[in-house]
């Protein structure tokens, strides 16, 4: 049998084709099942965060609430810590006077550029006689204000190896709710003037 007939009667054999194309299709097959898995662990902890969050918001929202936000921010930090529990947890509450207060303070654009400019006229609606695009407090506020209260999750990804694909180690996930305190008191008023500095 000369060479030629060797290397001929080898081109039709395909054993060990299989493990070949395993191999090709092995590492974007895994990429896919651990992003997934990332996506739905993700989707998990992100629900288990916005149940507990609006849990939170309304016990902070009762009579009272405002002397206990750190327990209340240990509830939420407790639920999300048993799912993920290498999370760290960060909360923040500002409060408004109302759900329309919760944009920047609205001004007089005298040229039309859209932008606040020195000497032109806004609401001061914080009464702090600077213009501010966030008016809040920081704090829980008192009766009948309105709350952002914000919390913000980060834990280690699921799968370690993720960051060979050029992912960050860890996750950040966030939630928001706008909540009105009870009328559990009369509420504090500022009267809004037009402030031109």
């Amino acid at each position: 049998m000369t060479r030629r007939r060797k290397v001929s009667s080898l081109a039709p054999d395909r054993t060990g084709a299989t493990i070949i194309e395993f191999a090709i299709v092995l590492p974007v097959m895994l990429a896919m099942i651990m992003g997934l898995g990332e996506l739905i662990y993700q989707t998990y902890v992100q629900s288990i965060l916005d149940g507990a969050l609006q849990k939170a918001g309304r016990d902070s929202a009762i009579q009272g609430g405002s002397e206990n936000t750190a327990v209340i921010d240990s509830k939420v930090a407790t639920m999300v810590q048993s799912i993920a529990a290498q999370a760290t947890f960060s909360a923040t509450r500002k409060s408004y006077a109302s759900f329309s207060s919760v944009n920047p303070e609205p001004f007089t654009d005298t040229n039309g550029n859209g932008v606040r400019d020195p000497k032109e006229c806004f609401d001061d609606i914080n009464g702090n006689n600077t213009y501010d695009l966030d008016p809040g407090k920081t704090g829980q506020g008192g009766a009948d204000d309105v709350t952002l209260y914000t919390v913000t999750v980060v834990y280690p990804r699921l799968f370690p190896v993720m960051s060979f694909f050029g992912v960050a180690p860890t996750q950040t996930i966030r939630a928001k709710t706008l909540l009105k305190n009870q009328p559990y008191a009369t509420q504090t008023t500022i009267t809004v003037k037009s402030v031109c500095t």
